[in-house]
């Protein structure tokens, strides 16, 4: 671990590779798990302001759910997360052919919302956990991802290189750029 501003950063981040290799896994995170992606309290206020935007790009039992439980529910953890479909897909899931999409990514992309897609789904494989004065930026290993990590060490991209887009939305320029500098320290 090393401290890197207000984040502790796990050195795992330097040392696993990781491409996401979707034509493998078909988007397994989306559909797969006990919960819903984790959401910041900000991030489920965004949910309900462009649900109305996002709702012509979910399938109708996401609609439903989201209907039924609201835009974004609290877990057993008692943390925020996105609603469910019945305890098992994200309730912003939506399909082309076998694959998992993000619906809210896909609004994005049209141009519909500049919210890409809640920032725990944007930085996986990393999880980012708050404290009160700190932030512990971690690794997390799923077996669903295993072709990803294959990928990433057939293509030499370490987490943070491959995540570069998300955890400078996450933590911004600055933060990235002295990452890297650390990560170059740490190949010698």
């Amino acid at each position: 671990m090393f401290q890197l501003g207000k984040t502790i950063v796990s050195e795992e981040i330097l040392e696993k590779e990781f491409v996401c290799n979707l034509s493998a896994c078909k988007g397994a995170c989306c559909v797969d798990g006990d919960a819903g992606a984790p959401l910041s309290e900000e991030e489920t206020k965004i949910l309900e302001d462009i649900f109305p935007k996002v709702k012509p790009f979910l399938r109708p039992e996401g609609i439903a759910a989201i209907e039924a439980q609201g835009t974004s529910v609290i877990g057993e953890d008692g943390e925020f997360e996105t609603t469910l479909i019945d305890g098992a897909d994200c309730a912003y899931v939506i399909f082309d052919g076998p694959t998992a999409l993000c619906g809210i990514e896909q609004a994005y992309n049209q141009g519909i919302v500049d919210w890409k897609k809640p920032i725990s789904c944007h930085l996986y494989p990393v999880r980012v956990k708050e404290y009160s004065e700190f932030s512990a930026v971690n690794y997390h290993k799923w077996h669903i991802c295993d072709d990803a990590c294959s990928l990433g060490k057939e293509l030499e991209v370490p987490v943070y290189k491959f995540l570069k887009e998300s955890l400078t939305r996450k933590f911004g320029t600055e933060w990235y750029a002295e990452l890297e500098k650390i990560a170059e320290e740490y190949k010698k």
